[in-house]
């Protein structure tokens, strides 16, 4: 049995009463050597390189806002191990941000680096979660270029599998109706 170690922003293990409920569900607020040695020992990691910031600036647009992330290429150089791109069909419908005040939001995020932009849903669209390739280190390879061809190719299955502009409608009748598939 294999378990998926969370890798979270830390400032949730400075909520009162989180820190146990997160260690409980294997969730790690994991450095680049944290991470790095957990993925030597073998340990699969879950994380999302935009984190907090993408999850309240990202849209129905699905772009990727990773700004100048490079942890997560660092441990898996550091560790020699491949990522496998995942993306999660309509995750952004399920969840939406309030469509108002970005810029105070963002001055907000920039000051504080808490997510305090307002969410509101819980639509039951049909989520897909999607796997590509792995993608391997390779001799000499930097952080930069690990990152950027997991980009490109978490880039190309949201264009594959991502209606854009989304849509909470869709999503909801994609669980009442099979999708039209989509040809490569």
């Amino acid at each position: 049995e294999t378990m998926i170690h969370s890798v979270v922003d830390k400032f949730l293990f400075k909520v009162p009463g989180m820190k146990i409920i997160l260690e409980a569900f294997c969730c790690t607020p994991g450095t680049v050597d944290t991470c790095a040695e957990q993925l030597a020992e073998g340990k699969i990691l879950g994380l999302a390189p935009g984190g907090v910031y993408e999850a309240q600036f990202g849209d129905n647009e699905y772009k990727i806002l990773w700004r100048e992330r490079l942890g997560f290429a660092r441990a898996a150089l550091k560790a020699n191990v491949p990522i496998l791109p995942v993306f999660t069909e309509n995750v952004r419908e399920a969840f939406r941000v309030f469509p108002f005040g970005n810029r105070f939001f963002y001055w907000l995020f920039e000051k504080s680096r808490l997510p305090l932009r307002p969410v509101f849903g819980g639509f039951p669209v049909k989520l897909r979660t999607h796997i590509g390739e792995p993608i391997y280190p390779e001799p000499g390879m930097t952080p930069e270029e690990m990152r950027d061809q997991c980009k490109e190719s978490l880039e190309r299955i949201i264009a594959q599998h991502q209606r854009i502009p989304g849509s909470i409608f869709r999503g909801i009748v994609d669980r009442l109706f099979k999708k039209p598939s989509h040809s490569d």
